[in-house]
């Protein structure tokens, strides 16, 4: 993959070359090419009126032999149209003809430029990096440049080439500094991925800006941070003057201060704001960041369906960076049903096409997804070596690093080796203290006196621990170790009722091995555990059930094909398979059921 760009080559003055395909259209030759030209001139003169200014702008494009800065102002125009409906793949192929027709390089570049940040709202980023490419030799002015190198930069990241990516998006802000608050936002992301010591690097100088969203991120990972609310909610997300693509970076750091909520309020109005203005190019990073929250939040079935439209889109698009972040979610959610066979086959997407030099963006998942499965498949021995090195750089600051953690030290203590390898087990622990202390958050601090109760037997440990908020799955995890530990000691009764609260929490979110367990369990106490029914939901897949849902509240196929970039025939599809596993036959049925 390509590394580098005339963005990062300013000094080598490109902007008298005409790249390839800008000099207008090829002179045609022969009788059927000039038919051809007569017939695109009679329709352009044949169409009349503003609803017909589309058509006439292209056929009067298709006529042109050469530059016609006439023809490409009316295709611009076209073009502006469209971006204004949501359609991006049609304003960016309107603005890269309008640039071919141009009769200066000025306005080429300019066009091109615009064709580019198009293909990014698209969701198309080869194609965004390429009429980047041809717009940065043409014009070398620094603040064009800049943009330019924003551009490219976002392609780049979701492609997964990070240093590329860095390198645009630093370069941008040292081209045109009055952007930086726009520019190094950014580039803390491929930094992120690139560990130290570009993470470093990156925070010291977003820490000399002064910009809200800048010392929000340099908050989350160094400080004490502030409400996610107070720099950016909802409203903030719906407002026009506002670009989705500024507050994106928002969602992820509130995952490093812990404020896990607040990020998925912000992510789900950008995802619903994106979806209205058509903007399918966030929609893969916005999905990954609400699987991820709803998976914390106990939400698995949501995460489920999140993840799966946001690799679909990623595939569709050309996001291999997405495509590992959600393939590795997916494998983090099997793991917890227990899925070894999807897990797997999750963890193999996640890891595979990476960028040379570089590690796959799931990696860090992956492993957790791994390590999990080890878990609930009583292989505690095998998780600690895929937890253990994702406490050091490049990923020991990563959201998965630091929630694996509680796992890591399960998996030591259950596989008796948390005494061999206690420097590397304890480091992590006083890591997850260190994160609960700093962003204050009870569902941490809960997991820390877990993490003390494994490491320490302390009954006050686990007790204090169940005192806290918690998230379902977590909440579980501890009543059942609980219910372990009293078991061993003989406290039969006591017992029962940790492992009962655990097991009906278990069996609610479909988390098989963990319910397995703890119904073993409580029949070791002599109480019989027998098993819940699969709720009807459980035997669709993620996209039946998205899309079942909101048939249920009203929405026909051509408005749920709308908001899922699907065409009506897929969803009508997806519903004639839904209904024989829910056990109706009619839409008008959906609203009745649990979804």
């Amino acid at each position: 993959m390509k590394k580098s760009s005339a963005v990062m080559n300013v000094t080598v003055s490109r902007a008298g070359r005409t790249p390839r395909g800008a000099r207008g259209a090829a002179v045609y030759h022969g009788a059927p090419f000039a038919r051809r030209l007569a017939v695109h001139r009679a329709l352009a003169e044949a169409l009349d009126g503003p609803e017909a200014a589309d058509r006439r702008a292209w056929h009067r494009a298709a006529a042109a032999t050469g530059p016609d800065d006439d023809v490409a102002a009316a295709l611009e125009d076209t073009a502006r149209q469209a971006r204004d409906r949501g359609g991006y793949a049609a304003a960016a192929a309107a603005y890269e003809r309008a640039a071919q027709l141009s009769e200066t390089p000025a306005a080429q570049a300019r066009r091109l430029l615009l064709a580019a940040e198009n293909g990014l709202h698209a969701g198309t980023p080869a194609t965004a990096v390429r009429l980047a490419e041809r717009a940065a030799g043409l014009d070398a002015d620094p603040a064009f440049l800049g943009r330019v190198g924003w551009v490219e930069g976002q392609a780049w990241f979701w492609q997964g080439n990070f240093q590329a990516a860095y390198e645009l998006f630093t370069a941008a802000a040292e081209l045109a500094p009055e952007a930086a608050g726009r520019a190094l936002p950014q580039a803390v992301h491929p930094a992120w991925y690139l560990g130290e010591p570009h993470l470093g690097e990156c925070l010291d100088r977003l820490a000399r800006l002064d910009d809200p969203l800048a010392r929000y991120q340099v908050a989350a990972v160094r400080g004490r941070p502030p409400a996610l609310d107070t720099v950016a909610d909802r409203r903030t997300a719906l407002d026009p003057a506002v670009a989705p693509r500024d507050l994106v970076e928002l969602c992820g750091f509130g995952f490093v201060a812990g404020q896990d909520a607040e990020a998925h309020e912000l992510a789900a109005a950008l995802a619903g704001r994106c979806r209205a203005e058509g903007l399918a190019g966030l929609l893969p990073t916005l999905l990954f960041f609400l699987a991820e929250a709803e998976l914390f939040q106990g939400r698995h079935r949501d995460a489920a369906v999140s993840a799966a439209e946001g690799l679909d889109l990623a595939r569709a698009g050309g996001q291999p960076l997405w495509v590992s972040q959600l393939s590795a979610v997916r494998a983090t959610l099997a793991a917890v049903e227990g899925d070894e066979e999807l897990c797997r086959s999750g963890v193999a997407d996640a890891l595979a096409g990476a960028s040379p030099g570089f590690q796959p963006a799931g990696h860090a998942w992956a492993q957790w997804a791994l390590a999990l499965l080890d878990l609930g498949q009583g292989r505690p021995e095998a998780a600690v070596p895929r937890l253990l090195p994702l406490q050091e750089n490049p990923y020991a600051h990563h959201v998965a690093a630091h929630r694996s953690i509680p796992d890591l030290v399960e998996a030591a203590v259950r596989a008796g080796t948390g005494d061999g390898l206690g420097d590397g087990v304890a480091g992590a622990a006083r890591r997850l203290e260190a994160f609960a202390d700093r962003t204050g958050r009870p569902w941490a601090q809960a997991l820390v006196h877990r993490c003390r109760a494994l490491l320490t037997g302390d009954e006050h440990e686990y007790r204090m621990s169940l005192k806290l908020p918690a998230r379902p799955f977590e909440q579980a995890r501890t009543e059942l170790l609980y219910g372990e530990w009293l078991r061993r000691a003989r406290r039969k009764a006591d017992a029962r009722r940790a492992l009962q609260r655990a097991l009906e929490s278990f069996d609610r979110l479909g988390a098989r091995p963990w319910s397995a367990r703890a119904r073993a369990e409580l029949e070791a106490t002599g109480l019989p555990a027998p098993r819940r029914p699969e709720p009807a939901a459980a035997r669709l897949t993620p996209q039946e059930l998205q899309i079942a849902r909101l048939a249920a509240q009203g929405l026909s196929n051509k408005d749920i094909a709308a908001q899922l970039f699907l065409s009506p025939k897929t969803v009508a599809y997806h519903l004639y398979k839904a209904y024989p596993k829910l056990g109706v036959t009619a839409r008008g049925d959906l609203a009745a059921l649990p979804l």
